[in-house]
Protein backbone atom coordinates (compact mmCIF):
# COMPACT_ATOMS: atom_id res chain seq x y z
CA UNK A 1 0.00 0.00 0.00
CA UNK A 2 1.60 3.28 -0.82
CA UNK A 3 2.04 5.50 2.30
CA UNK A 4 0.20 9.01 2.38
CA UNK A 5 3.01 11.55 1.90
CA UNK A 6 3.13 14.87 4.25
CA UNK A 7 4.87 17.79 3.59
CA UNK A 8 4.96 19.99 6.66
CA UNK A 9 6.39 23.70 5.41
CA UNK A 10 7.77 26.29 7.77
CA UNK A 11 9.61 29.59 8.05
CA UNK A 12 11.49 29.52 11.15
CA UNK A 13 10.42 33.51 11.81
CA UNK A 14 7.09 32.68 12.26
CA UNK A 15 5.79 31.55 15.86
CA UNK A 16 2.93 29.09 14.71
CA UNK A 17 4.80 26.54 12.89
CA UNK A 18 5.99 24.79 16.36
CA UNK A 19 2.71 24.01 17.30
CA UNK A 20 1.64 22.44 14.16
CA UNK A 21 4.03 20.09 13.96
CA UNK A 22 2.89 19.21 17.71
CA UNK A 23 -0.51 19.01 16.01
CA UNK A 24 0.90 17.07 13.18
CA UNK A 25 3.09 14.42 15.52
CA UNK A 26 0.08 14.20 17.52
CA UNK A 27 -2.44 13.56 14.50
CA UNK A 28 0.24 10.50 13.08
CA UNK A 29 0.41 8.92 16.75
CA UNK A 30 -0.02 5.11 16.14
CA UNK A 31 -0.20 5.54 11.81
CA UNK A 32 3.50 6.29 11.71
CA UNK A 33 4.04 3.16 8.93
CA UNK A 34 0.99 4.59 6.91
CA UNK A 35 2.77 7.97 6.24
CA UNK A 36 5.76 9.87 5.18
CA UNK A 37 6.60 13.04 6.73
CA UNK A 38 9.12 15.20 4.81
CA UNK A 39 9.86 18.77 6.54
CA UNK A 40 10.39 21.50 4.45
CA UNK A 41 12.39 24.47 5.89
CA UNK A 42 11.70 27.32 3.38
CA UNK A 43 14.47 29.85 4.23
CA UNK A 44 14.30 32.42 0.53
CA UNK A 45 12.26 34.04 -1.13
CA UNK A 46 13.91 31.11 -4.24
CA UNK A 47 12.71 28.40 -1.67
CA UNK A 48 9.08 29.50 -1.41
CA UNK A 49 8.84 30.10 -5.60
CA UNK A 50 9.76 26.50 -5.94
CA UNK A 51 7.49 25.36 -3.29
CA UNK A 52 5.00 27.38 -3.66
CA UNK A 53 4.72 28.48 -0.70
CA UNK A 54 1.15 28.63 1.34
CA UNK A 55 2.93 31.02 4.29
CA UNK A 56 4.46 28.68 8.10
CA UNK A 57 2.98 26.64 8.48
CA UNK A 58 1.55 24.44 6.13
CA UNK A 59 0.50 21.11 5.53
CA UNK A 60 0.31 19.25 2.19
CA UNK A 61 -1.74 15.77 2.27
CA UNK A 62 -0.32 13.81 -0.90
CA UNK A 63 0.54 18.11 -2.49
CA UNK A 64 -3.10 18.90 -1.17
CA UNK A 65 -3.60 21.78 1.29
CA UNK A 66 -4.56 20.89 5.08
CA UNK A 67 -7.67 23.53 4.40
CA UNK A 68 -7.61 23.31 0.12
CA UNK A 69 -6.10 27.02 0.08
CA UNK A 70 -4.80 26.94 -3.63
CA UNK A 71 -1.03 27.67 -4.37
CA UNK A 72 -0.21 31.36 -4.70
CA UNK A 73 0.69 33.28 -7.74
CA UNK A 74 3.63 34.65 -5.93
CA UNK A 75 4.75 32.59 -3.13
CA UNK A 76 6.55 34.46 -0.57
CA UNK A 77 7.99 34.01 3.02
CA UNK A 78 5.22 34.68 4.84
CA UNK A 79 3.32 33.95 8.21
CA UNK A 80 0.20 31.88 7.39
CA UNK A 81 -2.95 32.52 9.56
CA UNK A 82 -5.89 30.02 9.78
CA UNK A 83 -9.74 30.88 10.19
CA UNK A 84 -10.32 29.60 13.56
CA UNK A 85 -6.94 29.12 14.40
CA UNK A 86 -4.05 26.06 13.83
CA UNK A 87 -6.11 22.96 13.03
CA UNK A 88 -6.11 20.86 16.32
CA UNK A 89 -4.43 16.97 15.52
CA UNK A 90 -8.01 16.08 15.80
CA UNK A 91 -8.89 18.19 12.58
CA UNK A 92 -5.69 17.10 10.91
CA UNK A 93 -5.68 13.40 11.24
CA UNK A 94 -9.50 14.09 9.81
CA UNK A 95 -8.29 15.46 6.79
CA UNK A 96 -5.59 12.66 6.54
CA UNK A 97 -7.95 9.98 6.84
CA UNK A 98 -9.66 11.42 3.86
Amino acid sequence: MEKIKIEFQYFENCPNHKTMRQNLIEAIKGIEDKIELTEVKVEDEEAARRVSFRGSPTVLINGRDLIDMPAPENPQLACRFYPGGIPSPEEIRKKIAG
